[in-house]
């Protein structure tokens, strides 16, 4: 039996946000391990105006090979972004004959080179390109396999938010997450969750707030502001890979050992580990450099081990590295997380 989005059993929904170049199959891998998140969404498919073979969705989706689900056992999501609605139909059927359990909509990348293609972002300068393409999807995939979509606020502003999700669910989508920002505001703070809550007063699926979201106490003020049960963590989790399991036992009165730069050191060598046997040797090293950019954002150990490492090029040095600072720093001091 395909999942619909009922199915997951934690009554407040918390997702993995798609991050394009970022959270790839073995960032989903550690992210999900304490089984923390409902589910995750992959990094993009991009559709321009053919159906795509078999070997193009498992090379996105690793876990298509074991029922679309991380080795922690989270379900994946397929997103897919394009403007061709017959295009999008077809891959979003041939996503589900491979075993996709929900089909989402990626409207909110902000990137120059997608948008130039007509993808992401700058379809919500026209809220019946949404609608055009949620619907024939809707139309050709079967009724049981959820369609979701994840839009900004806007392009340059903010005017056409509510039409946009009005779009959305006119299509037939069974669920929006919006990121609280437009395109032209890219990632700068705040996110203005404040207009999620404006939308749902005139949106009746199920909505999820998305943006800015770095600590339990963000995590609390967006619940808050958006109005939104359900939370996707995008960069604050990648920052802080234990966050999820933090608001996780904080929404069930358990306490928590917050993870320390002796954890995440681990991580990161782990990280590097597996992008090597993976293959991709020389993007190694530099994968670590941008992770420890997100962990500079919160942790202020990352920011020495940084300096260190950042103009380190070969991943034989950056373990080296890593194991040295695993075997100098002393043993974690742990913080309780309490409601």
């Amino acid at each position: 039996m395909r999942p619909t989005l009922m199915m997951y059993s934690n009554p407040m929904k918390l997702a993995l946000a798609p991050m394009e170049g970022l959270v790839d199959v073995h960032m989903r891998t550690l992210l999900t391990r304490s089984q923390a998140f409902d589910y995750c969404v992959t990094e993009f498919l991009r559709i321009t105006n053919q159906l795509l073979p078999e070997r193009v969705f498992t090379r996105l989706c690793p876990e298509a090979l074991n029922g679309w689900q991380t080795p922690s056992g989270t379900p994946v999501h397929l997103q897919l972004l394009g403007n061709d609605p017959v295009a999008m139909a077809d891959n979003a059927c041939r996503g589900i004959e491979l075993g996709a359990p929900v089909i989402d909509v990626n409207f909110g990348c902000p990137s120059k080179c997608v948008n130039n293609s007509m993808g992401g972002s700058i379809l919500l300068k026209e809220p019946e390109s949404l609608y055009r393409v949620l619907s024939a999807m809707r139309k050709a995939m079967p009724e049981g396999t959820p369609l979701t979509a994840k839009m900004r606020l806007g392009y340059e502003d903010k005017s056409r938010a509510l039409e946009n999700a009005q779009a959305v669910q006119a299509a037939g989508a069974s669920m929006l997450c919006i990121h609280a920002r437009t395109k032209v505001e890219g990632y700068k703070p705040p996110a203005h969750w404040e207009w999620i809550a404006k939308i749902k007063q005139d949106v009746n699926i199920p909505i999820m707030a998305n943006g800015e979201i770095w600590t339990l106490e963000d995590y609390l003020n967006c619940q808050q502001a958006s109005e939104c049960d359900d939370i996707m963590l995008g960069r604050g989790a990648v920052a802080t890979p234990d966050l999820a399991l933090q608001i996780r036992q904080y929404q069930n009165a358990q306490a928590h050992d917050v993870q320390a730069w002796p954890d995440y050191l681990n991580d990161l060598l782990w990280m590097l580990r597996t992008t090597v046997d993976g293959g991709n040797i020389k993007f190694a090293a530099d994968r670590i450099k941008q992770w420890l950019a997100f962990f500079k954002m919160q942790h202020v150990e990352a920011s020495a081990f940084f300096e260190k490492a950042k103009r380190l090029k070969h991943h034989e040095e950056m373990e080296q590295l890593l194991i040295q600072e695993i075997a100098l720093t002393p043993a974690a001091t742990y913080h309780m997380v309490t409601q």
